[in-house]
């Protein structure tokens, strides 16, 4: 017997303990009948202000993972979804699909991340020349680089904005994520792509692609609308960009 609310689907939805802007905007997104069910990575050293203390950030994810995947198998989910968006584009292509690889035997579910979503969007919109924003530093933006140039675009501009913090990513004001966009844009970009979950781009992206006339994709809604697609639940949802709204 289904879930009583969770009755069209119960998602696991996995994040760094760090992470505030996940939650709500998955609840946000996701439509009547599918539940979220939270498992946080536990993160001690929030200090991302430098290469090193980036790859030490990512070090502690991988450390705590495993048990967040237990953790959150207790609630008997039917997906799994993640909250969590760098270590799903290190390694280039090849990183990416061994990092999905390994979520789906620990779980035994099928899984939704954010490197996945934002290269299908992609090719739902027939676009190859993009520009990314992240709340990165230079070691992990190089690693989503490489990510989009192995599937085959053809990264313009780049821009990471250095938080000092996992924690601080979500206190980026609107104001500036807009001048990024604004920066990163120019006829020879076919679309921009945000990365970093913690980043609270949905709505915002939203308002950019309406602006600017071309698709802007934040990645809390690809993913969702990824784990929405890959479960058959085709709800189009108003708000959070075109590709939930039309695609």
């Amino acid at each position: 017997m289904p879930d009583v609310l969770g009755y069209r689907g119960k998602w696991g939805l996995l994040m760094p303990s760090t992470n505030t802007i996940v939650e709500p905007d998955y609840y946000a997104m996701a439509p009547h009948g599918i539940t979220l069910h939270g498992s946080r990575i536990y993160i001690e050293d929030s200090r991302l202000g430098s290469n090193d203390q980036f790859v030490h950030l990512l070090e502690q994810v991988r450390a705590s993972i495993d048990q967040a995947v237990v953790e959150v198998m207790t609630a008997e989910p039917d997906y799994l979804v993640m909250g969590m968006s760098a270590e799903t584009f290190w390694g280039g292509k090849e990183g990416s699909e061994r990092f999905t690889r390994r979520m789906q035997a620990l779980s035994g579910l099928n899984v939704s991340t954010g490197a996945d979503a934002c290269k299908l969007a992609l090719q739902t919109f027939g676009v190859r020349r993009i520009a990314v924003l992240t709340p990165y530093q230079p070691v992990a933006d190089e690693q989503v680089r490489t990510f989009f140039a192995e599937n085959g675009y053809d990264v313009m501009r780049h821009h990471g904005l250095k938080c000092p913090t996992a924690v601080s990513i979500a206190k980026v004001e609107p104001a500036t994520l807009r001048q990024v966009i604004q920066d990163l844009n120019g006829p020879d970009v076919e679309a921009i792509v945000q990365v970093g979950t913690n980043l609270s781009m949905v709505r915002l992206a939203d308002e950019a692609e309406r602006e600017l006339g071309k698709p802007v994709i934040a990645i809390n809604a690809a993913t969702m609308w990824h784990a929405l697609r890959t479960n058959g639940i085709s709800d189009q949802l108003q708000g959070f960009g075109s590709l939930l709204r039309e695609h």
